[in-house]
């Protein structure tokens, strides 16, 4: 495979504009996209074509493709059937903390505190969230910059463990509070 013969692969959400992922494709790649309707990437380290979402159904139909002013990059705007990211985020450029917590609640490993707090189900999840936003307010009346900061911590984590239990993802958030900005 000539590595000059790939071009970056940037998929944004044609309905949010939210960016998705980055891959790799050759000319193949993109001949399938654009026949099929279904994004397909050169994979670098199996160095074979695969069709995104083949195995997790987790597919994306191409909308739009662009190439850039000088032609080593393509826009593929497209309609996700599912999270694009392998960790069950909605992108792939979700915050590390956020991917991590949807991983977790997709796999649910043995010996992790997230797979515990979401087993407990959405009450103990719940009590979690208020339990760290009074631990919030103590700390911001009361305590040192740092205190409050650590604390803040904590009541983000939690507020995360108990989106990803209701099965809301971050990206949903996100939008409320861009929607709210932008009024």
């Amino acid at each position: 495979m000539n590595v000059r013969a790939l071009r970056a692969a940037i998929v944004q959400d044609a309905q949010t504009n939210r960016v998705l992922m980055l891959g790799w494709m050759n000319d193949e790649a993109e001949r399938l996209t654009r026949e099929t309707g279904e994004v397909w990437f050169w994979s670098r380290s199996r160095e074979q074509l695969w069709k995104k979402g083949e195995t997790s159904g987790n597919t994306l139909a191409v909308e739009e493709i662009r190439d850039d002013c000088d032609g080593d990059a393509l826009l593929v705007r497209a309609t996700p059937a599912g999270p694009t990211c392998h960790t069950g985020a909605t992108s792939c450029f979700a915050p590390a903390l956020w991917r991590t917590i949807a991983q977790r609640a997709a796999e649910r490993p043995d010996g992790s505190y997230t797979t515990e707090l979401l087993n407990a189900g959405i009450g103990a999840a719940a009590r979690k969230v208020g339990e760290e936003a009074v631990e919030v307010t103590v700390a911001a009346l009361d305590e040192t910059d740092d205190r409050l900061v650590e604390e803040a911590a904590d009541l983000v984590y939690h507020l995360y463990v108990l989106l990803a239990a209701r099965g809301i993802d971050l990206s949903q958030v996100e939008d409320v509070l861009t929607s709210r900005a932008n009024s």
